[in-house]
């Protein structure tokens, strides 16, 4: 048959890289999901929700990076860290074309993904990020965060996981 291409998982696109972004594209949905519902919600400043002795669910704003780094900078901050996130998003999207067979890594890159895109998304929309769980312990409380960050960090750690693996097998 003249002109017609055969479409394979040999791809340029393969196959196997849809699977996740799937599971960034849920991580996403549920990190938009609950933030807009926190927008919704709670007032900035308002009062807290304390759900156990240890956890409360709060509306916080991140103008900042990771534990509010930068946070009280001029404003230049919120652009440099929507750069980084894309940056990353697009570096980590080729990383799981190059890489979709490789489970444990690929699982990673796709927390890391889902998560990065909802930061930048609020970044873009809002300033800041919207953070919520409040954890704490004797008074001292842990820097509030949200579903994007808990898949940033679960991704860093299935990072280190699969090169300690890695370096194990060599």
């Amino acid at each position: 048959m003249a002109g017609k291409r055969s479409i394979s998982s040999s791809s340029a696109f393969g196959a196997g890289v849809w699977p996740w972004l799937g599971l960034a594209a849920i991580i996403l949905i549920v990190d938009q999901f609950t933030k807009t519902l926190i927008l919704g919600y709670y007032q900035y400043g308002g009062p807290v929700t304390e759900v156990t002795s240890f956890f409360n669910i709060v509306r916080a704003h991140n103008t900042g990076a990771a534990f509010s780094f930068l946070a009280d900078a001029a404003g230049w901050q919120r652009w440099l860290f929507t750069g980084i996130g894309v940056a990353a998003a697009v570096f980590i999207f080729w990383m799981l074309k190059k890489h979709a067979g490789q489970k444990l890594f690929s699982f990673a890159m796709a927390c890391i993904l889902g998560g990065a895109i909802g930061n930048v998304i609020d970044r873009m929309m809002h300033g800041y990020v919207v953070d919520f769980l409040d954890f704490h312990l004797g008074g001292k409380h842990f820097p509030a965060f949200n579903v994007a960050d808990s898949a940033i960090t679960i991704g860093a750690v299935c990072l280190v996981l699969d090169e300690l693996r890695r370096v194990r097998k060599g």
